[in-house]
């Protein structure tokens, strides 16, 4: 079943709160200590933050999606130090792509 807004059944996906960093730094690390700390071993596995966990059930998944992992990283890498997105903003292409969309950044 899909989790999302109209259908919430209290499943979490730690990938949602975690990419979130660079725009909820306050909320994504008290979501980060939490799974951490508090779920801990069960959601903290071997290849990194399970798929998702349900505490009112409760149900914890065994699997992970890797493409899940990725955004993880990335963003809080983006949220620590920016190195993603000024590489990104870096490329001729991606500044002229943005400037042809209208998009206004003194970076760009």
């Amino acid at each position: 079943m899909a989790h999302e807004p109209a259908n919430d059944n209290g499943t979490i996906s730690p990938t949602a709160a975690l990419s979130s960093f660079p725009y909820t730094p306050t909320e994504s690390m008290k979501a980060l200590k939490f799974f951490y700390y508090k779920l801990g071993d069960k959601i903290w596995k071997q290849y990194g933050f399970v798929d998702a966990f349900n505490l009112g059930i409760p149900w914890f998944a065994d699997s992970f999606l890797a493409i899940d992992q990725g955004p993880i990283i990335v963003m809080i890498e983006n949220y620590r130090s920016g190195l993603l997105w000024n590489l990104f903003l870096s490329c001729p292409e991606i500044k002229k792509g943005l400037k042809d969309l209208g998009f206004q950044s003194p970076h760009l």
